[in-house]
């Protein structure tokens, strides 16, 4: 009975007798016959290939695994064909079009994603609806976890480039070719309006790119589809780079207090802590692996902030040692702090006259007290010994050695600006590119 009810028609067109349907219902005899060759390939001459158009919808992007260099997203995937064997005159059927049929009973293009790690995760039970032309549609919802060279240098500005290819797991070109449903700009499109709503990545864009692949003396034909994607760096910016940037700025402020000032040791060694602390606190925020920007950024803060603190050690060691125990100056040393106090063309005159005050001479340096302020106090006999010649008493000598100190916290301050400076330019000139 099912013979009878799939007839040949003109030019080898199979033809479904649906008639009575729009009253009774479908009849499932008349579709036996065209079920029993869902283990073939639906063609009427096999020298013939099959077209299968292949589109899809990226709606997630669920997991960037950096360690393994896995990409997980969520596809709907729509793969359509014709089959030559389901054809009926809708005019017959009561003007019914399509039908919907479970899968189960239909041949099925073994479509997989060559990346894929695993067995896409499909729900079982789906149909597919096809036309009164053989025209078949089929969609299916995908879980696929596929590979991807991951890099993270940039992170948390990164760029990530992933390859999603469909290819025939059997056909070969000889039976199986494959083209696009839809072009590649709608995909992109119809991806990014529901990517951009969730998640931490947002899609960028979609193109393609068709090839074969040689396996043995085998040709399958394939379609290669390539997902950029971006990271929101948003939550990076706000829990890792401003609090990091804050700190360094906090400790390059705390030059300005002064250097004889008890306080700023203790205040920069608690700020190194902190940010010891706050490394720790973030660090499940970081990559797991690689070398990203970011960590360069953070030991290069690190390192400013140590270089800090053996800076103000290096100065009040040496204020300490003008106040107890002042070591002789060398000639050169006398001579280079006079030449720095020395007026410059951008300083008037008169207010360098107002600087230095009356009755300095010119081996008095400015910020050193009057002569009849000092108590004079006799040098040592191992100091006198060494600084004979020179006429400096011992406060002389210990002012000497205090407007040192005060010169080199200045001068190692501006260098400490100038490597804080040249780093951020640098980090942030690579993560612009």
């Amino acid at each position: 009975m099912a013979r009878s009810l799939l007839s040949t028609g003109r030019a080898n067109i199979f033809t479904i007798n649906c008639s009575g349907f729009d009253q009774q219902g479908a009849n499932p005899a008349a579709f036996h016959a065209v079920f029993d060759r869902k283990a073939f390939r639906p063609v009427i001459n096999y020298s013939i290939p099959t077209q299968v158009n292949i589109s899809f919808t990226l709606s997630a992007i669920l997991e960037v695994d950096v360690p393994l260099q896995l990409l997980t997203s969520f596809l709907w995937l729509k793969l359509t064909w014709n089959n030559p064997f389901l054809n009926w005159n809708p005019e017959e059927c009561g003007h019914i079009s399509k039908f919907i049929v479970t899968t189960k009973n239909l041949w099925l293009p073994d479509i997989v994603i060559v990346e894929s790690t695993d067995v896409a995760r499909t729900p079982e039970g789906l149909s597919a609806y096809v036309t009164n032309d053989g025209h078949t549609v089929y969609r299916k919802p995908m879980r696929v976890t596929s590979i991807c060279s991951l890099n993270i240098f940039y992170f948390p500005f990164d760029q990530q480039n992933c390859t999603l290819t469909f290819s025939s797991f059997l056909y070969t070109v000889e039976n199986m070719v494959l083209d696009m449903e839809n072009d590649v700009w709608e995909i992109a499109d119809t991806s990014r309006d529901i990517v951009r709503i969730q998640g931490e990545w947002e899609l960028q864009g979609i193109n393609k790119a068709t090839r074969k692949m040689s396996v043995g003396s085998s040709l399958f034909d394939q379609i290669m589809f390539y997902v950029a994607i971006r990271r929101r760096p948003s939550l990076y910016v706000i829990n890792l780079l401003l609090p990091s940037s804050f700190l360094v700025a906090i400790d390059a402020l705390s030059f300005y207090l002064p250097a004889e000032s008890e306080t700023r040791a203790p205040f920069k060694i608690t700020l190194l802590l902190g940010y010891n602390v706050f490394l720790l606190m973030m660090n499940k925020l970081l990559p797991a692996s690689g070398t990203a920007l970011i960590s360069v950024y953070f030991a290069l803060c690190l390192s400013l902030m140590v270089l800090s603190l053996l800076e103000t050690i290096f100065i009040t060691y040496l204020l300490h040692l003008a106040n107890t125990q002042p070591p002789p100056m060398p000639q050169w040393l006398h001579s280079l702090l006079i030449y720095c106090s020395r007026p410059r063309k951008c300083c008037p005159t008169a207010l360098w006259k107002e600087i230095e005050g009356p009755g300095l001479n010119s081996n008095h340096l400015p910020g050193l007290k009057e002569p009849k302020e000092l108590v004079e106090t006799e040098l040592g006999p191992r100091e006198a010994e060494l600084n004979v010649g020179s006429g400096l008493t011992r406060n002389k000598l210990i002012g000497l050695w205090v407007q040192f100190s005060h010169m080199m916290d200045t001068c190692l301050f501006r260098l400490y600006l100038l490597l804080l400076a040249s780093s951020i330019i640098t980090v942030l000139i690579l993560w612009n590119t």
